[in-house]
């Protein structure tokens, strides 16, 4: 399987929420992380940001903020020129989901967890 850099947009402290453990299956599968959360802090050798650093070379961002939490981080996401975008439960986003996709994003509302463990990731 290919090493796909990715953002976790969400990232969160608490080691059972779904955004902290997409970070540690992501790398216990090789794949590059970064990641943004509402604070900083270190999940494993990953230090999660507070700010939108202009990361290179993203293949995929995953998404863990609410619709209304993401219109802050729209315009950056598109800067980073991803090649897919997730929106996780709960990140349904139909606006941004639209744009993206008309831009040639690859576009997915699916559960990053879900597909490293099935291996469509």
């Amino acid at each position: 399987m290919p090493n796909k850099k990715t953002l976790v947009i969400g990232a969160s402290t608490n080691p059972v929420q779904y955004s902290h453990l997409a970070v540690r299956k992501l790398l216990a599968a090789g794949h590059q992380v970064e990641a943004i959360g509402r604070e900083g802090f270190n999940i494993e050798n990953i230090s999660i940001g507070t700010t939108m650093s202009p990361f290179e070379g993203v293949d995929t961002v995953t998404i863990y903020l609410n619709a209304d939490r993401q219109k802050a981080y729209e315009e950056y996401i598109l800067s980073l020129h991803p090649k897919r975008i997730i929106f996780n439960p709960g990140a349904e986003n139909p606006s941004f989901f639209k744009e993206a996709t008309h831009i040639g994003i690859d576009t997915l509302e699916a559960c990053t967890l879900v597909m490293l463990s099935t291996g469509t990731y």
